[in-house]
This record gives C-alpha cells, sequence and structure tokens, in this order.
C-alpha cells in the first residue's frame, strides 16, 4: 500500500522553472510572487463521481477535465495561468488509475505552463478539487457585471457538442460519437482566446452549465436583457442531426460543458476581435432572455445546471 507522501511524491512533485513560484510542493505553503502590474485571478472546481463525471470515466480524461474546467474559469477573467493546488479524495489508492490520472492533468498543464505548488490527499469517495491561478493585468480582468446595452453578444467555438456527448453517455445512439465525446470528455480551455479579449469585450464568462444560465448571469449582474436569434448559433452538423431526430432544440442553448467563451462587446470594437468568434444576439434595456426562432420572439428562462435545484 502506497503512503499518502509517497504517492504525492511519486505522481505529483514536479521540479518548477517559474521565476514567480520560489516554493512549491514539499512545505507547508507554497510561496508565489505577484508581479508589479498584476493581480492574481483564482478560481476553485470540484468534481464528485457520479455527480460531475460518470465512474467509467478514464482517468487520463479526468486528470484532464479536472484542470480544463479551472483554466476555462480563468479564461472567461482574461487571465494567463500561473499554478494550481490538486485536493484528492480516494476510495483507494489504486496506482494504475494515478498514473492515468497524473499524465492527463500535466499533459494538459505543461500546455498552459500550470505549475502544481500544493494540495492535500485524503481516503473517501472519490472527490477531485483544484484551485488554479493565474495572471491578470491590474484593473483589465473581464468581469460579468459590466455589459452595455447595445453590445453584441458573441461565442467562441461551436454549441451543444459537450451536451451531445453527454445525451450518447446517457444513451442516445449516435452513428459517430467520437467527436462529441472528446469536447465532452476533454474540453478545450479559450485561455488563449480568453486574454485576446482584454481590453476589447466588455463583459464575459465561460459556458459551463449552459448557454442560456451563464449568458443570464451577465445579464443579471449587468442590468441588462439580451435577444439571440437561432440561425446565427454556430451548431455542427452532428449536432443539427441531433435536433431534427429528437426535436430537442433547446439542448445546445442549456446543456453545459461547452467552456467555450460568451463574451459581449461593443460594435465599434468587433473590427479589434483577433480570434475566432459568432455574433448570436445583441444586449437589449429590457431585462430577461430572448430568442427569436421562426420569426416568433420567446422568452428563455432556463437556469442551467445548478446543483440542490431539487
Amino acid at each position: 500500500m502506497i503512503s499518502e507522501f509517497s504517492l504525492i511524491n511519486r505522481y505529483f512533485k514536479r521540479q518548477s522553472n517559474n521565476k514567480n513560484i520560489s516554493l512549491s510542493i514539499g512545505d507547508d505553503c507554497a510561496l508565489l510572487a505577484i508581479p508589479q502590474g498584476y493581480e492574481l485571478a483564482v478560481t476553485t472546481d470540484t468534481m464528485v463521481e457520479n455527480v460531475h463525471f460518470f465512474a467509467d470515466v478514464e482517468s487520463y480524461d479526468l486528470g484532464y477535465k479536472l484542470l480544463a474546467v479551472n483554466l476555462s474559469d480563468l479564461a472567461a477573467m482574461g487571465a494567463k495561468p500561473l499554478a494550481a493546488t490538486l485536493v484528492l479524495t480516494l476510495p483507494q489508492a489504486d496506482e494504475t488509475w494515478l498514473t492515468a490520472f497524473a499524465k492527463g492533468f500535466f499533459d494538459l498543464a505543461e500546455q498552459y505552463h500550470v505549475d502544481l505548488v500544493g494540495g492535500d490527499t485524503a481516503s473517501g469517495p472519490l472527490t477531485l478539487t483544484v484551485q488554479a491561478m493565474g495572471l491578470v493585468p491590474q484593473g483589465q480582468g473581464l468581469r460579468r457585471s459590466t455589459a452595455q446595452v447595445g453590445d453584441a453578444v458573441c461565442v467562441t467555438g461551436l454549441l451543444g457538442e459537450a451536451g451531445l456527448g453527454l445525451k450518447i453517455k446517457q444513451g442516445y445512439d449516435y452513428v459517430n460519437p467520437i467527436n462529441a465525446l472528446n469536447r465532452f470528455n476533454r474540453p478545450e480551455p479559450r485561455v488563449n482566446s480568453g486574454h485576446a479579449l482584454l481590453g476589447i469585450a466588455n463583459a464575459c464568462i465561460d459556458i459551463s452549465d449552459g448557454l442560456a444560465g451563464d449568458l443570464g448571469h451577465i445579464l443579471a449582474q449587468s442590468g441588462v436583457g439580451a435577444c439571440l436569434e437561432w440561425d446565427m448559433l454556430p451548431l455542427s452538423d452532428e449536432v443539427k442531426t441531433y435536433i431534427e431526430t429528437t426535436g430537442d432544440w433547446l439542448m445546445p442553448l442549456t446543456a453545459g460543458d461547452d467552456y467555450e467563451l460568451c463574451f459581449t462587446v461593443s460594435p465599434e470594437k468587433l473590427a479589434e476581435l483577433t480570434i475566432p468568434y459568432t455574433q448570436i444576439g445583441v444586449i437589449e434595456t429590457e431585462a430577461g432572455l430572448r430568442l427569436i426562432k421562426n420569426g416568433v420572439v420567446q422568452a428563455l428562462t432556463n437556469k442551467g445546471f445548478e446543483h440542490f435545484s431539487r
């Protein structure tokens, strides 16, 4: 049986070359320096077995996604990732599981130059928590509360692909499920896109619990409303086929796990955007979220996924 500290040293201790990290794993705390002119953005996410992920998920995918969802939060603020801490609650110290989990985690961490600087381990039901930290120029961090009337509502990437992956996991029979399952299991945090929005976008959020619900947070905190156009939504052929087959057109608006960015930007600044995006609507004075579909305006009231809602 591997001990707690042997587990940490074998699977999660890495040498850091980041000049902003003067002390990493191995002491009571990590020591990080914040460069002059920057602020530290901090986020935390927890994933619980059978709540956030299926019991049969590959541990590589779990390690990857656990870090990805936190980096997506940093991306929504325009922050560049710096470091992370990791808390593992494990029913048992399975070395095969740990090897693949750590590889998934560090494959993504190395891609975005994230150092693992500490954390904790415990025994119990499988529960995984990451706290991620990033740097953003002082006073420039993107927020949810600063959308302006007349702003274009935009998104990166495609909507509903991860939601289709979830439907497949739940039993929906699709001919070629690989792409949708990959988008569900290994989301790509839009770190570079978020950083590119600094000084251009007025407000931003990542789509973790569904476009309608997450855009709703921007609207509520900014004191505005919005109207989206169905024909402008960026949907893959796979998602369109799902909608045609099932009639479930709400799925790409309400399904979570896309981890794309939804942002608002003044019309005069659209030409300054250097990232791929799709405009899907406009910010309005009237509160609430509306959708134009087949020439009919209808209210979108779905709040997306919420814990303790049942």
